[in-house]
């Protein structure tokens, strides 16, 4: 995984024997992932859409790093996200067993929205693979716009 210079070094675990560091500076978040075969076309190189997936488990993690869980969101303040626009430039393929990390960087955080930008980096040699910029808007339950909840902008900000 990625070495950036941060702020808060956090540690998840999945299961008791595996462990992962997550590097958190005060505007960017990092999360790992490894390339599975699942995720492969038949020359082991990641199929397009993946990386669509791991931007999304990265943004999940990046709210949850702040408290806040997406069903949390959802069932107590009756706010969901949904991608509104992204933009996204595939410079390099990852392939089977790349170790990867995603980023999170808060670009924009308006009453209804965020915009973020994210970058998917091969480790090995510090390249990276995706450049994209996703536009998220806060839904209530009837998918109508609402504000972000004031607890998560106060995070945010």
């Amino acid at each position: 995984m990625a070495q950036p210079t941060g702020d808060i070094i956090v540690t998840v675990f999945w299961h008791p024997q595996s462990r992962i560091d997550i590097n958190v500076t005060k505007k960017t978040f990092f999360w790992p992932i490894r390339v599975y075969y699942d995720a492969t076309d038949a020359a082991g190189v990641v199929y397009h859409s993946h990386y669509l997936n791991y931007m999304e488990q990265a943004r999940t993690e990046w709210l949850r790093h702040f408290g806040f869980e997406q069903h949390r969101l959802y069932r107590e303040l009756g706010t969901l996200f949904a991608v509104t626009w992204m933009e996204v430039r595939f410079l390099a393929p990852a392939r089977l067993d790349d170790r990867l990390t995603v980023t999170v960087t808060l670009q924009e955080c308006k009453q209804a929205s965020l915009t973020v930008q994210q970058n998917i980096v091969r480790d090995e040699e510090q390249r990276q693979l995706i450049d994209a910029k996703v536009r998220i808007a806060a839904l209530s339950s009837q998918f109508k716009p609402i504000r972000l909840p004031a607890e998560l902008l106060q995070q945010l900000q």
